[in-house]
């Protein structure tokens, strides 16, 4: 099914009009170290000297001053290197930074940047020892970043509405499984991609902590996720709430005075657990994780969703075998509770007489939808297809909104291709593979044309 829509993306990828522009935009430098340990640019590239390059080891993130990973490992031209590995944003970084004269850097075995600038640079130690660098191809940025050219569209019926007001329900249901099977196996292949690089614990640890962080702190849940390896907190379960909360910066030393009378004492214990091993896990000045804050209702706080995380990791056996039984784990994780963050919208919060549920409906089916079902449909789990399709829609977002009015316009029976989440992740796809690829606002989009021979 999904080789359909496949079809219909090759046809029209060589009309479609794409105003390429001179600099790729990028995302924040912290969140390209993220995506690169990840290992979602890959492992295998080429200096600028022509010499080959494997990453063998990504390393470890650095918690204070130096580079940003260490302990990485490559080979080049055969020979076996350890040690730090720095990532910059652009080739000139390395200097503007300070990084040529800072001892801390000569032993950094390989620099990667994700743009060139019109004039070459070398990176130099302060030894004056050449550090060999590799550029990141555009295309695999791209690749990795699935991010379309165009940010938005506006929200009116497009050429597509004509031909798919008069197209059968049923055709319309077989476009659109083929889409969502499509979006399904291009996050399976991320899924595996991550899988393969760190793990499946790690890559599943991975997947609960960017649900969690869903939209606004999804980086810096992520982040949170790669410093502290779930396999580590495991082996500490005991301090494993203190870490994640002292790592995240959201523990200080008076920070149980600032408490209603009844969290004062454990709030006292969670510091006092932190203090003891925040040597070896405090993140220095310039390494600390930013959270948003604002525009985040209380029930979101990233406390709460950070609490929900270390709640799982407790249980993490529990979860990691639920992890194979879809059913089962909806019902697992929505019955979560803990004796403070089932009553408390923060650390220093007053206690709420309603119960708080830890993990809502919807990041339950986003966990779901986004990372449990599309790794068990690609591994061929029978009933895993047939429970994807019977997952009942979230909340519509503006994307799926605008995508549905541009499709359907003025489509009586619009709101019948909106029930599912299936359906949500179709219009997802076919909005960022044609409505944010073409700058013409429609007028040369292919699609209309290609959908009528659908």
């Amino acid at each position: 099914m999904p080789a359909a829509y496949q079809k219909l993306l090759e046809q029209t990828s060589d009309t479609l009009r794409i105003q390429e522009t001179e600099n790729l935009s990028l995302p924040d430098e912290l969140e390209l170290q993220s995506i690169w340990y990840n290992g979602l640019f890959g492992r295998e590239f080429t200096t600028i000297h022509g010499d080959q390059v494997r990453i063998k080891q990504f390393g470890f993130w650095n918690r204070s001053a130096g580079p940003d990973f260490l302990h990485a490992a490559i080979e080049i031209n055969g020979l076996v290197k350890s040690g730090p590995l720095e990532i910059d944003t652009n080739s000139t970084d390395w200097e503007a930074h300070g990084h040529q004269s800072n001892p801390a850097f000569n032993d950094t075995i390989l620099h990667v940047v994700f743009q060139n600038g019109p004039h070459t640079h070398f990176t130099r130690t302060s030894e004056q020892r050449e550090v060999p660098k590799v550029i990141i191809p555009r295309d695999i940025i791209e690749k990795a970043l699935n991010h379309p050219p165009i940010a938005r569209t506006t929200a009116h019926p497009g050429r597509c509405s004509h031909p798919l007001q008069f197209m059968e329900g049923e055709r319309i249901d077989t476009l659109m499984k083929s889409a969502a099977k499509h979006r399904l196996q291009y996050k399976a292949g991320y899924l595996a991609h991550i899988r393969e690089t760190h793990g499946s614990d790690q890559a599943l640890w991975f997947a609960l902590a960017q649900t969690l962080g869903y939209r606004p702190n999804k980086v810096s849940m992520t982040l949170i996720a790669q410093r502290l390896p779930v396999r580590y907190l495991v082996q500490h379960s005991n301090i494993s709430t203190a870490l994640l909360f002292g790592c995240a910066a959201f523990l200080h030393p008076d920070i149980h005075e600032k408490a209603p009378e009844d969290s004062r004492q454990w709030l006292r214990e969670l510091w006092d657990t932190w203090w003891q091993h925040r040597i070896d896990h405090e993140l220095s000045t310039e390494r600390q994780i930013p959270w948003v804050m604002s525009g985040i209702r209380p029930v979101n706080h990233p406390q709460r969703r950070l609490a929900a995380l270390a709640l799982v990791c407790r249980h993490w056996k529990a979860f990691r075998k639920l992890s194979t039984q879809p059913r089962s784990l909806v019902k697992w994780l929505s019955e979560l509770e803990d004796p403070f963050w089932s009553h408390h919208y923060t650390l220093t919060s007053k206690k709420s007489e309603r119960k708080l549920s830890l993990l809502g409906k919807d990041r339950i089916q986003d966990l779901l939808t986004n990372h449990i079902l599309p790794l068990q449909i690609l591994e061929g789990q029978p009933s895993a297809w047939d429970y994807y399709l019977s997952l009942p829609a979230p909340s519509t977002n503006e994307k799926v909104q605008k995508a549905a009015i541009r499709l359907f316009g003025k489509r009586s029976d619009s709101a019948n291709f909106l029930k599912r989440a299936w359906q949500h992740q179709a219009l997802l796809q076919i909005y960022q593979d044609f409505c944010l690829q073409d700058d013409s606002d429609c007028d040369e989009c292919p699609f209309p044309e290609q959908i009528m021979q659908f």
